[in-house]
């Protein structure tokens, strides 16, 4: 089978996998533990810690280990809207963010906050404009993602940062799970103030994520117990995953500008290859897009039909983020930018990764062909 769905997970490199075996047989100890086996693990937790400070060019200090990109996002928005509740209960996200920031601030709402969710384009990006018109003496905080997860759509997060500078009192948190590793961030340079990760997004273990948090910012913590992660993640930390992370990041450094190189070869392969299928629309916008996503539809197809024969020819796609395919709705993200149902319910995401090959490609693109011709007789056009 070849693996054609990358942003719904990754598979790990072997050497993260090597390196999670060599932590749990030898750096078992709890962290917090005085004896010599606690030191150990501690020392293989701070190694890390290090290792991820250094690829997003904050502190060490600065980072806080998850369980992953909703505990992240939930840390980061419910940590600020509950620290700074008197400051003011206004929030501003977008209608195209991920189902743990959505529905993060969807629950919110129910403890009184006031939540604006700003519209997007017809591919998917928010406006500047926009945001800036939503701004309220009591808005506390803004939440954007980098990358969106099924479009690939990029948001203008460099220029929301800087104007952002200009409020102070708003924190500015960023969802980077689909871009990082495969975009720049500057976390610094762009005024963000709390950033999420998750390891099994960019080859590294599931289980672990990452919060970058702004130095001397404060906030309420969801999790009250030991006060593991400066007090902000209580639970004994997860070395191994964190261990296994940590060499993944590492294996993103020194390939740093490659892997990118050959995933937009790969989707630029894809768009070319599929767009004199008739009817066919690709929904990923050519430009400010994340290089591993195209999403397309082919209108009065129905999206499982067309997934299920592709897996029949060994290609595993998806129809939408991984947390919502359960659902016989069209995806909220798509008709957010306008689409029409009958589009929204036939779009189809190809994610790929650094393991994908031109060749696999060619062969997806001949199977797409032969997929639509064959069920197109029965459609319902």
């Amino acid at each position: 089978m070849i693996y054609l769905d990358n942003s719904a997970t990754t598979k790990p490199y072997p050497e993260v996998i090597d390196v999670m075996k060599k932590t749990m047989e030898n750096y078992y100890g709890n962290p917090s533990s005085l004896h010599r086996k606690g030191v150990e693990a501690e020392s293989v937790l701070k190694q890390a810690r290090s290792i991820v400070a250094n690829a997003l060019q904050c502190k060490p200090s600065e980072v806080i280990f998850t369980s992953g990109g909703t505990e992240s996002n939930n840390t980061a928005i419910k940590g600020v809207a509950f620290q700074y509740q008197e400051r003011g209960k206004h929030i501003i996200t977008s209608q195209i963010e991920h189902p743990c920031v959505y529905d993060v601030c969807k629950q919110l709402e129910s403890f009184s906050f006031e939540i604006t969710y700003l519209p997007v384009n017809q591919d998917g990006q928010v406006s500047l404009e926009d945001l800036k018109a939503a701004i309220r003496p009591d808005t506390i905080l803004v939440s954007i993602m980098h990358a969106n997860n099924e479009l690939g759509t990029v948001q203008p997060i460099n220029q929301i940062g800087t104007y952002l500078k200009l409020f102070p009192k708003i924190l500015f948190h960023v969802d980077a799970v689909q871009s990082f590793g495969k975009l720049p961030i500057r976390m610094k340079e762009w005024g963000i103030d709390l950033l999420s990760l998750s390891g099994h997004k960019f080859h590294g273990p599931r289980g672990i994520g990452v919060l970058a948090k702004r130095e001397n910012l404060l906030l309420h913590p969801l999790l009250a117990g030991g006060g593991q992660e400066g007090g902000y993640r209580s639970g004994t930390e997860n070395v191994p995953a964190i261990a296994g992370m940590a060499k993944a990041i590492r294996i993103y450094e020194e390939k740093r500008g490659k892997e990118i190189t050959k995933l937009e070869a790969l989707t630029k392969r894809i768009r070319e290859g599929i767009s004199d299928i008739p009817s066919l629309v690709i929904n990923t916008p050519e430009k400010d897009t994340a290089p591993h996503i195209v999403n397309f539809s082919v209108p009065g197809m129905k999206a499982e039909v067309l997934l299920h024969a592709l897996e029949d020819k060994g290609f595993l796609v998806s129809t939408r983020s991984a947390c919502s395919t359960k659902s016989d709705e069209p995806s909220r993200i798509l008709m957010a930018t306008g689409m029409k149902r009958e589009r929204a319910l036939s779009a189809i995401r190809v994610s790929v990764g650094v393991e994908n090959t031109l060749e696999e490609i060619e062969a997806f693109i001949t199977a797409l062909h032969e997929c639509v011709k064959n069920i197109r007789p029965y459609m319902n056009v």
